[in-house]
Parts: C-alpha cells; structure tokens; sequence
C-alpha cells in the first residue's frame, strides 16, 4: 500500500489527538495561556456548553496579545478564532493534512457528530502515525553519527 493510499484509509481518529487543552468561553487570556503552559500546549480550544465555539492558539498570542500586553486580562473570546474549521472522526487523514495545508492551520479540531470535541489534530501527530508505520524511512540516523567534520563547513 502507498503512503497517499495508507493515508487515504487512515482516519483521523485513530492518531493521536490529545494535545490540546480545554477553556470555557469568557476564560481570560492570562488564564489561557497559564492553562496551555500547564498542558504544555500550543492551543486552547474554547467551548461554551459543552461545544467548540473557538480556538486561541500561540499564533493569536504572537499577532494580538505581544504588542497589546493590557488585552491579557480580556476574555479570550475577543482574541480567539471563533466558529474554527473542525472534521469529524471519519475523516481521512489524508483529506484533514490537505485541508491543514490549504488554509495554514497548524491545528484541527476534531469534532463529533454530537459537537463533543474528540480532540485536535497537529501535523506531529501525522508525523508520530508515519514514524511508526515507517520507522527506517522517518527516523532515520546519518550513516556514521558520531563523526564531526574537520573543519568549520564553508570554511
């Protein structure tokens, strides 16, 4: 089986989505992003109700917050991503890695049919799914690692 057909068949529920955390709607920014220190996580997906209403990742915090310090205290909802793109489940992960690379997304929400979050998907999750069904291919080592040129390269 090819790597696009492997990818194809793959759906995104069975790669690993777990890292994300998870806020209520009108959380403060500070709390946020003490929450995704916590986590150890780029992005927070904010829901109301029990249902996904929005996204802030470290993106938003890079174009909103770093030249604004005083929108710290402002609930995220005013900084985040609201209504973010999501896949379901059952969703190829072929489709979900084309459609993160059509819009830029670094991260996926994936949703249920229910509108519970199931989880977030990130290209390292498509990464660690290659690594280990292709572990020689992925992880590869250089021949000799050990060695160290010489001299200074370019030099």
């Amino acid at each position: 089986m090819s790597l696009k057909e492997e990818l194809m068949s793959e759906r995104v529920s069975h790669l690993d989505l777990s890292k994300f955390c998870q806020i209520a709607s009108g959380t403060a920014v500070r709390t946020a992003l003490a929450e995704m220190r916590q986590s150890k996580t780029n992005v927070c997906l904010v829901t109301s109700g029990g249902k996904l209403v929005g996204i802030f990742t470290e993106r938003d915090v890079l174009t909103k917050i770093a030249t604004a310090p005083e929108k710290l205290d402002a609930p995220v909802n005013d900084i985040m991503t609201a209504s973010p793109i999501t896949v379901t489940p059952d969703t190829s992960a072929a489709d979900a890695l084309w459609l993160m690379d059509e819009k830029q997304f670094r991260n996926l929400p994936i949703v249920g049919r229910d509108g519970q979050i199931k989880g977030n998907m990130t290209h390292q999750a498509v990464i660690s799914f290659l690594a280990a069904r292709y572990p020689v291919e992925v992880l590869n080592r250089p021949p000799r690692p050990d060695q160290f040129p010489r001299k200074q390269e370019g030099g």
